[in-house]
């Protein structure tokens, strides 16, 4: 018997190593970082790249802070009041049931802070919803399971290419990391990305030709539903260059984490470059079916056909 529960309790004490172990499997294996991306253990909010990230940063730390106050105030008071009236030390209840004084303090007191919250969150939510005067136009819709995009206005005028997951992650989010384990990318690195000038403007039109799907890209404060048969816009003003990562954020169908988004912010004369490229590849393309999937390079059908 005590040989029994010997043996038993050595299994048990064995559990944690065993788990510790495939624990260290796995993060070997893990991402890492991703600048303009999720990081590893992340708590906070992106860092942002955008004045309109900045100003949710800041709502959002203020707002935690008034709500940490009023939460300890409220329970400060209240086990206070029960600790020091207790009734083994000789308290009675009290016999009113109600106080004037009383209904109108908790009454006034919690509508001045939702005005005090609700001035700097208006000031947000109006700048958020400020598409005029941009530089650029973009309309993105969503597709199962990708993104559409095309330049409306502005410099780059005319480009419009079919964004995918980048070949190879599909398989590996099914047959599990490579000898080299994930990228750092894993699942949000796409073929084609977006690309964008720094401290410029962006609309952003949104739409959808199948179900709901969500524009997001938190580095910049972004984030648009796009609902078939409506146009929707919002917009972003990158103020660094570099790679940024959002995806879609409405539950879309069975590849919902198949459709991430990938934004290059390049300089003015990178990204006027990048405009002639484009264009020196569309003047080589005949009108018809297959002009998006020249501009993309991998994409070798249109988009009806994808989707098939």
């Amino acid at each position: 018997m005590i040989k029994n529960i010997s043996n038993k309790l050595v299994s048990c004490l064995r559990i944690p190593f065993v788990l510790l172990a495939a624990w260290a499997s796995t993060a070997a294996h893990a991402v890492g970082d991703l600048p303009g991306g999720p990081s590893v253990w992340e708590f906070d909010l992106q860092p942002a790249a955008s004045k309109i990230a900045e100003e949710q940063h800041w709502l959002n730390n203020g707002l935690m802070v008034v709500c940490a106050v009023i939460f300890v105030g409220v329970f400060g008071v209240m086990f206070y009041s029960i600790w020091k009236h207790r009734k083994s030390v000789g308290h009675k209840a009290a016999a009113f049931h109600e106080s004037t004084a009383v209904e109108i303090a908790w009454t006034i007191v919690p509508f001045i802070i939702l005005i005090l919250v609700a001035l700097p969150a208006t000031k947000v939510i109006v700048a958020e919803k400020d598409t005029t005067n941009a530089d650029l136009t973009i309309k993105v819709t969503g597709y199962q399971w990708m993104w559409g995009y095309d330049y409306l206005k502005g410099e780059g005028q005319g480009i419009d290419f079919i964004s995918r997951l980048k070949p190879g992650m599909r398989e590996m989010s099914r047959d599990g990391a490579n000898k080299d384990g994930f990228p750092d990318d894993y699942l949000l690195g796409v073929d084609h990305p977006l690309v964008v000038p720094v401290n410029k403007k962006v609309r952003i039109i949104t739409t959808s030709n199948d179900v709901i799907h969500s524009f997001s890209v938190p580095a910049f404060g972004v984030k648009q539903d796009a609902i078939p048969g409506f146009v929707r816009d919002t917009w972003f003003k990158a103020d660094k260059v570099g790679t940024f990562y959002g995806s879609c954020t409405e539950l879309c169908g069975k590849e919902h984490a198949y459709m991430p988004i990938e934004i290059k912010v390049l300089s003015a004369a990178d990204y006027s470059a990048w405009v002639a490229t484009e264009h020196k590849a569309l003047a080589n393309v005949p009108a018809g079916p297959d002009k998006v999937s020249a501009l993309t390079g991998s994409n070798t059908v249109d988009v009806k056909a994808s989707r098939s």
